[in-house]
């Protein structure tokens, strides 16, 4: 076993292979950007290392200054976790021709997988079954565009290198292929240095389902599968393993074609297999193929980890210190059901943007796994994925470990950043997915209901207005001249404005006024009861007052009274920049007439491209930014006349 390694990642994954290295008595070097001078992975480390400025270019995508920091603290292999470096092969080779050991597959391995189009192929001699499709390297628009005709539509445009939903559009139809394959493309380009794309046959019904392997360069098993079908902008959300309605045939088969696969490129280390699976006709042996392979570490690997008892990192560093495989796939085995969420800072209402801000309170449930790479008071950085943590849990049926993962979800608290919290419980209570029918486009088709927010009631905002009110515990408060002391409390919530009167009754007690409702208020024990009823825990988050109700968490912000009538919503004239970014392009000129859901402009930002519609009809005043200019949230990006 290695005595030091170097993790060249941040966040969560760093956090995590951490925790396992120094389970087994294995030192840590962290590496980290300017961003990170204070994250949680490099305190956690035994040693950290600058490496550079905050963009991921700048930094944690430098192989050289990585393979100097192992170097120089005596490390000697180096783990990439997922993202960044870890399917480089090109690093791979550094590493090696430096005499450190990547502890992961090789860089053959990973080019062989790297590109969709060879890969196909490859599984195709492997027998490993593979979803109709284009491969070819003419990438002539029109050539791509009778392909997709031979296919037939509906299809799907993909990066060749690409992966995590960027590169890839749905087309519906041949009118729309054009434009499609232009945005696909670019944002191929940006991604991942590659415009390069395929095209596939799109089913109807799909479900993902992927499949875990591992290899010692010899052999390789698998750890069964995970379904990770319940996606958002082909983006997972909620993943979970095993398989619902999985049969015993259709698990052998998949799991000895990830198997063959593994074995045709003498795979060493943690991979995974992704399948999609024509569902429309439950699951069949003769309806599943190859998507692609991922030659890392998964995000989603804790729920293979909580349902076979390995802990794969572990398997990672003893794989990569020489040793073989640690089970033969004969002692493999399912044990329960296993869920795990993926918790985000973002703005679900305003499409799922990526959002930044200090987390002024994070809490997570103590019978749940809660994996985090950030910390109460720690920001989300505009730099990096804005992930806050992946929720996991476990139980001995699907039914029990989707019930604890809706609980645990309930019981989690965040403050001080929109986030996805709400929308991933909405998606706990799904009735269909709480049966188990579950497919790609089950989101999409109820985006709606699933996103409906949740409204502040009477009593939310009473606690709101006490918690602001601040009540002091004295016995002679709220008495002046044995009349009710009363006050007015002013807060805003959203775009509304609350006007709450508080009469103090005693040390723990008030009425409180508002909406037309008269509540009381007691305290006991420290907590407020509304009307008999326990209420939710208020409290203070940097300057609002945050409410953790069990559907989501409530921010409030107090106002001075003579504010209330500067509280008026936007018109729609003023495009604003939604988040940190970079415009790439930008479509429209001064005095151009345009109509809502005209594109204007496409911000680059959190790796994606988010393309800025027109929200109502209007000429064009003035354009304020233009292609490769850097933008902070908030800014005018265009305005329509009538907005100075």
């Amino acid at each position: 076993m290695f005595q030091k390694i170097l993790i060249a990642n941040r966040g969560e994954i760093a956090c995590r292979i951490i925790e396992t290295a120094h389970k087994l008595g294995v030192a840590t070097v962290a590496v980290y950007s300017d961003a990170d001078v204070a994250s949680k992975h490099v305190a956690m480390a035994d040693e950290a290392v600058h490496i550079g400025g905050s963009a991921p270019r700048d930094s944690y995508l430098r192989g050289d200054m990585i393979i100097a920091a192992a170097q120089a603290t005596g490390a000697q292999a180096i783990h990439p976790g997922y993202g960044f470096l870890s399917e480089n092969p090109d690093f791979v080779d550094a590493v090696d021709a430096a005499g450190l050991v990547f502890i992961g597959p090789s860089a053959q391995a990973i080019r062989a997988m790297g590109l969709k189009d060879a890969a196909k192929r490859l599984m195709m001699a492997a027998g490993v079954p593979v979803v109709p499709g284009y491969l070819g390297e003419n990438q002539d628009s029109a050539h791509l565009a009778a392909e997709a005709l031979k296919i037939t539509y509906p299809v799907l445009i993909k990066a060749v290198a690409g992966g995590g939903g960027k590169g890839m559009r749905l087309v519906a139809n041949s009118g729309d292929f054009a434009a499609a394959l232009a945005s696909a493309q670019g944002e191929a380009a940006t991604a991942f240095g590659n415009d390069a794309v395929l095209i596939e046959k799109y089913v109807d019904k799909p479900r993902h389902i992927e499949v875990q392997v591992f290899g010692d360069g010899v052999d390789a098993v698998h750890l069964f599968e995970r379904d990770c079908s319940l996606q958002r902008r082909h983006q997972k959300v909620i993943e979970e393993a095993p398989a619902p309605g999985m049969t015993p045939q259709m698990r052998t088969a998949m799991g000895d074609a990830a198997v063959n696969a593994a074995r045709a490129i003498g795979y060493k280390g943690a991979g995974t297999i992704e399948f999609i699976v024509d569902a429309s006709d439950g699951l069949r042996v003769d309806r599943f193929w190859f998507m692609e392979m991922n030659t890392r570490l998964q995000v989603e690997h804790p729920v293979t980890e909580a349902i076979t008892g390995v802990d794969l990192v572990e398997w990672q560093l003893r794989v990569a210190s020489g040793e073989h495989l640690p089970l033969r796939q004969q002692d493999l085995t399912i044990k329960g059901h296993a869920f795990e969420a993926r918790l985000y800072a973002e703005d679900v209402l305003a499409g799922f943007l990526p959002a930044t801000g200090r987390l002024d309170h994070l809490v997570f449930p103590c019978d749940a796994r809660a994996d985090s790479g950030v910390r109460a008071g720690d920001t989300i950085s505009p730099w990096y994925d804005p992930m806050i943590a992946k929720i996991i849990t476990h139980g001995p049926s699907r039914a029990v470990a989707l019930s604890k993962l809706s609980r645990a979800l309930v019981q989690t608290q965040v403050a001080g950043s929109v986030t996805n919290l709400a929308f991933l419980v909405a998606l706990t209570r799904h009735q269909g997915f709480g049966q188990g029918d579950v497919d790609t486009g089950l989101i999409g088709r109820d985006l709606d209901a699933l996103i409906e927010t949740p409204i502040a009631t009477a009593p939310i905002k009473a606690l709101a207005a006490l918690e602001v009110a601040k009540l002091p515990n004295d016995a002679l408060a709220g008495f002046f001249q044995w009349n009710p002391l009363r006050q007015t409390i002013l807060l805003r919530h959203q775009s509304a404005v609350c006007d709450a009167m508080l009469e103090l009754l005693g040390p723990n007690a008030a009425r409180v006024t508002m909406d037309g409702q008269t509540l009381v208020a007691d305290r006991k024990n420290g907590l407020w009861h509304i009307d008999g009823a326990i209420g939710a825990k208020a409290m203070w988050t940097g300057a609002s007052v945050t409410v953790f109700a069990p559907e989501c968490a409530f921010s409030f912000f107090p106002m001075d009274p003579l504010a209330k009538d500067a509280v008026v919503a936007g018109d729609g004239r003023a495009t604003l920049s939604p988040m940190p970014g970079m415009v790439k392009a930008v479509f429209v000129v001064a005095g151009q007439t345009v109509t809502a859901g005209d594109r204007l402009c496409v911000l680059e930002a959190m790796k994606m491209e988010h393309t800025l519609t027109a929200t109502r009809d209007g000429v064009v005043a003035e354009v304020l930014a233009s292609a490769d200019e850097q933008v902070e949230a908030g800014v005018a990006l265009i305005l329509l006349e009538g907005s100075e």
